[in-house]
């Protein structure tokens, strides 16, 4: 799904910004140009941030040996 149709960011790109390495909104913001323009899609693309990071938490801590991200 688009997040923000200014830039023509999807939901998915912000997935995997944040799996290449980015740890925040504004990182990920940084890496994909999402909510640069009129930032009305800025709300929907830090509550994807939000989703996807809780979801590696959760992951890595069902880990026997969490794996660590390094910045890219």
């Amino acid at each position: 799904m688009y997040v923000c149709l200014c830039v023509g960011v999807t939901d998915g790109q912000i997935r995997d910004a944040i799996y290449e390495g980015c740890c925040s909104y504004r990182d990920v913001r940084a890496a994909t140009n999402v909510g640069s323009q009129c930032g009305k899609c800025a709300t929907l693309a830090k509550q994807v941030v939000r989703e996807t990071l809780t979801e590696l938490q959760a992951t890595q801590a069902s880990l026997p040996y969490p794996v660590e991200f390094t910045a890219a």
